[in-house]
């Protein structure tokens, strides 16, 4: 019976390990393998067309201390991501709150609110470039009409990246819609309760409504910085050339390693910024999770 019982449970085991092999192969061949030969390559001077020199920490001395373009790309992602993370997640919970409300419609209004998220791509940038048209663009056109000067937007290397991140503003409808998901799943016997005691609305929305959502404020947070990081199609194809410009206010980090690895074909010093990227956004990460202990409230209690 005992030898039985583990042929059975190797026959399971067996059974288990095929179901799952065709996660583990394309783990192994398509995110370990690549990983591992991206992470050798950071420490050569690997260029596709030469063999692979082991040069040691040559690339990472390079990146800090010879190519001021690695500390102006990080600058400018910083920024992006500084700004960026916390309007979203603020527009998009004022989104949600007001579109969480019992009124006949208000379904259309979801629905409007949430398309911008599904459009992507080159389309949307061509769009967003011809608004943010200095002469001819709807934005500047309807500013001037109430007496406001635009900016000339994306030729202003002071308006570059606030451009980008009010593109990113229109698009916050994934955001809103978890949001709006996790603001009906909050009693309202709570808010019924607070009523009560004399809480007003902004009081309940502070002491109720926020607290209830923080798991997704926290989801949320994570994700936005790490896609903030990750910042490339816009800059590629809204700068000028594709290069960064004006004044290389649009060099981001991802756009700068993509110079790196496609246009000179330094792809082991391309690597090396890959994971230093890697590191920073894991770093960033981890300070989160410590910092959510503080103040992320989970229905249990349990912080």
């Amino acid at each position: 019976m005992k030898r039985r019982r583990l042929t059975m449970e190797r026959r399971e085991a067996l059974q288990g390990y095929v179901f799952v092999s065709p996660w583990l192969i394309g783990f192994l061949f398509i995110t370990l393998g690549p990983m591992l030969f991206s992470l050798y390559a950071s420490f050569t001077n690997y260029n596709i067309t030469s063999r692979m020199d082991f040069i040691g920490l040559g690339n990472f001395v390079r990146m800090f201390t010879a190519d001021s373009l690695f500390w102006k790309s990080l600058g400018n992602t910083l920024y992006y991501v500084a700004f960026m993370v916390p309007l979203t997640t603020v527009f998009a919970v004022l989104l949600a709150v007001m579109l969480n409300q019992g009124i006949p419609g208000m379904r259309i209004f979801r629905t409007i609110f949430y398309l911008p998220a599904v459009l992507s791509g080159v389309g949307v940038y061509i769009l967003w470039m011809q608004l943010l048209s200095p002469s001819t663009g709807l934005i500047n056109t309807v500013l001037d009409f109430v007496g406001i000067a635009g900016p000339a937007w994306l030729f202003d290397p002071d308006w570059t990246k606030p451009s980008l991140i009010i593109m990113k503003l229109w698009s916050v409808g994934g955001g809103m819609l978890l949001y709006l998901a996790s603001l009906q799943g909050v009693p309202k016997q709570l808010y019924e309760a607070a009523e009560i005691d004399g809480a007003g609305l902004f009081r309940r929305f502070r002491t109720i409504t926020l607290p209830m959502i923080t798991p997704i404020i926290f989801f949320d947070i994570v994700t936005s910085t790490i896609g903030g990081f990750q910042v490339f199609q816009e800059a590629y194809v809204m700068s000028e050339s594709g290069e960064g410009g004006p004044m290389n206010s649009m060099v981001f980090y991802n756009l700068h390693m993509w110079n790196k690895a496609f246009e000179v074909f330094d792809m082991g010093y391309a690597t090396g910024m890959a994971w230093v990227l890697f590191l920073i956004v894991m770093a960033l990460t981890v300070v989160n999770l410590i910092l959510a202990k503080k103040w992320v409230y989970y229905e249990g209690g349990d912080r």
